[in-house]
Formats: structure tokens, C-alpha cells, sequence
């Protein structure tokens, strides 16, 4: 068994890499940003953390927040905090290609980041050993606010998540308007193709894995 968590955490950083492209490309795409990377940029624009480890850092203190409020964590939520952020500021310090000026161009850069996105969450998702930090962040929320649908809180948590990017001097534009609700559309359009139903995964927390490991069993 230690050898299949093992693996299972491979696969995890490779999904991470892949996901990672995909933000990466948004980025470039050089329309705005998504909400938490518009915060994560605004960030890095007002003290001395590029943007990776202004991502690095806010994961952390999410996933502190996640901790408080008892949802459930596995190694999956904490590889994630820790190199995703990272991985994104070393592709963007890599690339070697001038910042897209181009709308038209721009437009499909975010989608088929989006496409990578998506690909990648999958990729990782399957190791079931939990999300990232503000995906449990929203699902914390959602369970505190439960009158309400899990579709308006997370709306409500980007809506605040932006306007802390936004007021930070973070890249807003139109691909915010995309990266805000068209996102989730490529993403359920990817699982579709690729028959990948994330709600049906049995997600372990980090002492689940952890007695597996001690066991060796």
C-alpha cells in the first residue's frame, strides 16, 4: 500500500503541473484574471513575493482557514497549497514569448487554459486524497450558509475574492467575466468527454493516509 500512495502522490504533482500550465495561460493570455489569481497578483504588486509565493502564502493561510473550520484534509489539499503557486511563477518566468496583446487571441489562451485546468484537476482529483485549500474553503462556507445554494456562496466568495484583487490593483478585464462563469462550463464540458464524475470519489484526509503508511498495509 505504501507503494500505491506513493504513486498516487506522483500523480497528484502531475496533475498539479498540468493544472498549472493551464493558469499559467491564463495569465498570459493578458485579458484579466480570475479571481484568486487577480488577488494573488494584486498581492505580489504591493510587497516583495512574486506572484507564485503571494499564491504559495494565501494557500497556506486557506488552508489554516480549512483547518478551523474541520473540513477534511488530505496530502492532496497540502501538495496543492504548497507547489501550485510556484509551478504557475515558474512557467511564467520560463515562457519566452512576449505578453499576448491580442483579444481574439487572449480569448482562446484563457479557454483552452481552462481546458488544461481541467484536465489537470482530474488528473489529481483521482488520487482521492482531497482538493485544494479554496475548493474546501468554499465547501466550509457552504456548510455555514446552508439556505443557500453552494453556486451563490461560491459567487459570493469570488464577488469578495475580486474586489480584494481589484482593489489591490489586480488585472481586471474581460477574462474575468470569463474566467468567473466560463470556467466551470469548460470544466463540466472536459468531464463530460473524459467520463470523470468527481462527486463520486471517496476522499481520504491526511490520518487515513497517514495509518496506511505506519501500517504499511
Amino acid at each position: 500500500m505504501r507503494k500505491k500512495i506513493i504513486l498516487e502522490w506522483i500523480k497528484i504533482v502531475l496533475g498539479l503541473i498540468v493544472f498549472a500550465f493551464g493558469v499559467h495561460l491564463t495569465i498570459f493570455a493578458n485579458i484579466g484574471l480570475a479571481p484568486w489569481d487577480c488577488l494573488g497578483m494584486g498581492i505580489s504588486y504591493h510587497t516583495p513575493l512574486n506572484y507564485g509565493l503571494a499564491m504559495t502564502i494565501m494557500a497556506l493561510v486557506i488552508l489554516g482557514i480549512d483547518i478551523l473550520m474541520k473540513e477534511k484534509i488530505g496530502y492532496g489539499t497540502i501538495i496543492d497549497a504548497l507547489i501550485t503557486g510556484n509551478l504557475v511563477q515558474l512557467y511564467n518566468t520560463l515562457n519566452p514569448f512576449p505578453l499576448n496583446e491580442s483579444l481574439l487571441l487572449g480569448v482562446i489562451y484563457m479557454l483552452t487554459g481552462f481546458v488544461f485546468m481541467a484536465l489537470g484537476m482530474a488528473i489529481y482529483m483521482k488520487s482521492q486524497q482531497c482538493c485544494g485549500p479554496r475548493d474546501a474553503l468554499l465547501v466550509g462556507l457552504g456548510k455555514r450558509m446552508p439556505k443557500l445554494p453552494i453556486g451563490i456562496v461560491e459567487i459570493i466568495l469570488w464577488a469578495a475574492v475580486l474586489l480584494g484583487g481589484w482593489l489591490l490593483g489586480g488585472p481586471v478585464g474581460i477574462g474575468t467575466v470569463i474566467g468567473t462563469f466560463g470556467a466551470g462550463l469548460v470544466m463540466q464540458l472536459v468531464y463530460t468527454v473524459i467520463h470523470f464524475e468527481p462527486r463520486k470519489l471517496q476522499h481520504r484526509g491526511v490520518i487515513e493516509i497517514s495509518k496506511i503508511l505506519v501500517k504499511g498495509n
